[in-house]
């Protein structure tokens, strides 16, 4: 990745560390709690902005695949696993790490799907919907992506919220958190708090600079191709379809590793994960964020998310999210940092081409 390309990401880096040492000096730790989930929900659209600004499709099922990840892992780390107790095979997936022992909130001793193994889990069933859903829909042309990806979503919000296995309405809860090595534990209790912070904008940050390193790379420049001239980059010899399928597939994966994590960290998850809404609202951020521009995707989208978890637009969140976005791509249809980048550059321009005109009359 190009040097100038490194500074925004250092920069963000550092603008971070500061919010957390003046949130834990003013007492006020808590505003972590969602900056932790907006960093989460930030994955998901950068995987999207993938799609969307860098091949030209619209998807509308990433939170089904953000979902699919929650609650997978919710799923195989809940279920009671105690009738397989000292048989041979369970003894076995103890010893690779596969199967653990714990207790449940009422303090019962229970065996279930270590959340790494789980964790695994639904990144293979991301990896294969995804290939599923794509592989057909994207060989074709237009919006068969939108309208398949919108009926994926539709259906998997239906089964989760209609299956006893899932929680159906109230969702799953009680999922336990998730150790990830060298101290670093994925939960919402108020004492790994600051640790989680910096877990889930590590997270967020590695993915930035894996996408940057991606679009800069050959392959990006395939991409904007086909976004631009897809029978052109066919001419070009570039394998359009073959592509396109590598970058849906990325993306869901994405979706669900966000999903999984952000599971662990809330102890839970409910069938709203999945909805049509959520989904459109991704793609609206992306749109808001600069469709492709990653760093600004993040920084937008992770702002705009921060305010709505913390309520401040209370009962007219979606109003007030559509204003936003109205304003956005009506003034700044390529995201709002650019222009303000070039504000930022023309005032120093002439801030320091004034000094230099006093220094050389002085």
């Amino acid at each position: 990745m190009k040097p100038r390309v490194w500074v925004p990401v250092a920069a963000l880096a550092a603008f971070l560390i500061g919010v957390q040492i003046l949130a834990s000096a003013a007492g006020r730790e808590y505003y972590l709690t969602q900056m932790i989930m907006a960093a989460y929900y930030a994955v998901v659209v950068m995987g999207l902005c993938l799609v969307m600004g860098y091949t030209g499709q619209i998807s509308l099922g990433h939170g089904a695949f953000f979902a699919v990840g929650g609650y997978t892992s919710a799923v195989l780390t809940t279920t009671h696993l105690n009738a397989a107790a000292g048989t041979a095979w369970s003894e076995t997936l103890k010893r690779l790490g596969l199967l653990v022992a714990r207790t449940d909130l009422y303090g019962h001793p229970i065996i279930t799907v270590s959340p790494g193994a789980a964790f695994l889990a639904a990144m293979l069933i991301a990896v294969a919907l995804a290939a599923l859903i794509g592989l057909p829909a994207l060989r074709l042309k237009g919006h068969y992506l939108a309208m398949a990806t919108l009926g994926f979503g539709l259906i998997v919000y239906r089964i989760l919220l209609g299956s006893d296995f899932t929680g159906s309405a109230d969702g799953i809860t009680g999922v336990p958190p998730w150790s990830i090595g060298a101290g670093l534990v994925v939960s919402g209790r108020k004492m790994y708090r600051i640790r989680n912070y910096y877990i889930a904008w590590s997270l967020a940050l590695a993915v930035l600079v894996l996408l940057l390193n991606l679009v800069a790379s050959r392959i990006g420049r395939a991409l904007r191709a086909i976004r631009d001239n897809e029978p052109a980059a066919e001419a070009a010899g570039v394998n359009t379809a073959n592509l396109k399928i590598k970058v849906f597939i990325a993306s869901a994966l994405l979706a669900a590793a966000a999903g999984s994590f952000m599971t662990h960290y809330n102890g839970g998850i409910g069938p709203s994960e999945a909805g049509a809404l959520k989904s459109v609202r991704y793609v609206a951020l992306v749109a808001a964020g600069g469709m492709a521009n990653l760093l600004g995707v993040l920084i937008i989208s992770s702002l705009i998310s921060f305010l709505s978890l913390r309520g401040y637009f209370g009962t007219l969140d979606h109003a007030v999210f559509g204003v936003l976005l109205i304003a956005i791509i009506s003034l700044a249809p390529q995201g709002p940092l650019r222009p303000l980048r070039g504000w930022i550059l023309r005032g120093s321009r002439r801030v320091f081409g004034r000094r230099e005109s006093n220094h050389g009359l002085a």
